[in-house]
């Protein structure tokens, strides 16, 4: 009972009884009959309520929200339907996916009601009703679906689940808002099996990213190749950089050996170029 019928009950059954105690029982038993019909005809629904009123066993209205009268005997209140927005948790163990996989799904359902009258003349129990169509439509959904899809495509499989439960609760007034699928669990044996497929396909693409790296590095040695072949000064600013790179270390002794001195002249390629074309010429007769 809510607290406005309560209050208004007592002080009519307080009234009636000072004026039965004074001797006034006319009044008294009127103010009584109003207090009974009170506690019995005067209700109050919630916000997020409604409340549907049969009369005589007939659809009669839909209270709510706030204060409202029933009569008594006649009317009757057939449901208190609740039109937040309410969760429902779900499971599927044991599915087989397309590609014969058994898995275990948790998923959860967030819906409303939004016809209380559907909800309460349409269906005898719209709560395990929904419950029922969740689970049903789950394993539907799990055997359509590859278990690469279930796994990689989760936002899909969703709104195929949600557009499913909602589609078979259409008639009970019922709205489904989202399904989000929580966990997928695989057996241990593929687990290892994937763990091991995915390892496999990690080492794949490393030794493909490490051999375009070697053919990108060995085109560059030849590109580097001919530059120093065909300019004698290049080959010596080279040889001079590492030199210098190698002495670079604080307290390192660097043994060189003489060739590589004579090497950094520049005068000894040119001279050996010079003497590379005197004798490609042929003899003068």
């Amino acid at each position: 009972m809510n607290p406005i019928t309560l209050l208004i009950t007592v002080v009519l059954a307080a009234v009636a009884a000072g004026l039965i105690m004074s001797g006034l029982l006319v009044p008294g038993v009127v103010f009584a009959i109003a207090a009974a019909l009170v506690f019995f005809a005067l209700k109050m629904a919630n916000n997020w309520e409604r409340f549907v009123i049969l009369r005589a066993g007939r659809l009669s209205s839909v209270k709510g929200p706030g204060l409202f009268m029933i009569i008594p005997v006649i009317d009757s209140i057939a449901a208190v339907i609740d039109e937040r927005i309410q969760t429902t948790g779900f499971n599927a163990e044991q599915a087989l996916t397309r590609d014969t996989v058994p898995v275990n799904v948790d998923a959860i359902v967030f819906w409303h009601v939004h016809d209380a009258q559907s909800a309460a003349l349409n269906i005898t129990n719209y709560r395990e009703a929904l419950d029922r169509v969740a689970q049903t439509s789950l394993r539907e959904t799990i055997g359509s679906s590859m278990l690469s899809e279930l796994l990689s495509e989760r936002k899909q499989a969703d709104e195929t689940l949600r557009t499913e439960i909602a589609r078979k609760t259409e008639n009970w007034g019922i709205s489904v808002n989202a399904v989000e699928i929580r966990d997928v669990a695989i057996p241990v044996a593929l687990q290892d099996a994937m763990s091991r497929q995915a390892q496999a396909e990690r080492e794949k693409q490393a030794r493909v990213i490490l051999g375009s790296a070697e053919a990108a590095i060995a085109a560059k040695f030849v590109e580097a190749a001919e530059t120093y072949g065909s300019n004698a000064a290049a080959l010596h600013l080279r040889a001079m950089n590492i030199i210098y790179e190698t002495t670079k270390e604080r307290g390192a002794t660097i043994l060189m050996p003489t060739s590589m001195v004579d090497s950094m002249s520049v005068a000894l390629p040119a001279a050996f170029g010079e003497q590379s074309r005197t004798v490609a010429q042929p003899p003068s007769k």
